[in-house]
């Protein structure tokens, strides 16, 4: 198991900022096994997102605005995101500056959990399996 491309990828999936698919690619440039390396980044960025849904689910707006420092405009984009296009905006979590509060707004809002997994693990799975494309032969 590589751990630190499984903790890079939880990191990257919450609210702190990292960058999973650079210690990805580089993976895969060492030689490491697609499938394999595919599988843990999803992993964790899968497990990093339920966290996040996590604090939306069992927090509230104030405590997420004071302590997690989450922008106000940030917030109103997830959430007007989220309004427009509903479940399916949720296949795009993996996506820079919207995904990560999109997750917490999918918490606040009290999605169905199983059809979050589902929804956020297709996309998250689909993007390090494009990232990967290259390395299978």
């Amino acid at each position: 198991m590589d751990w630190a491309l499984f903790f890079s990828a939880l990191i990257s999936s919450t609210l702190f900022p990292g960058g999973s698919e650079v210690l990805l690619l580089y993976r895969l440039n060492e030689g490491a096994a697609v499938i394999d390396v595919v599988l843990i980044a999803t992993l964790g960025n899968v497990l990093g997102s339920l966290i996040t849904y996590g604090m939306g689910r069992l927090g509230n707006e104030v405590v997420h605005k004071k302590y997690l420092s989450i922008s106000e405009l940030k917030m109103k984009r997830a959430e007007a995101f989220f309004n427009k296009y509903g479940y399916p905006s949720l296949l795009l979590a993996w996506l820079p500056i919207v995904g990560d509060p999109l997750c917490l707004v999918a918490g606040l809002l009290r999605c169905n959990m199983m059809l979050f997994f589902i929804l956020v693990t297709i996309g998250k799975l689909a993007r390090y399996a494009l990232l990967a494309l290259p390395f299978m032969a």
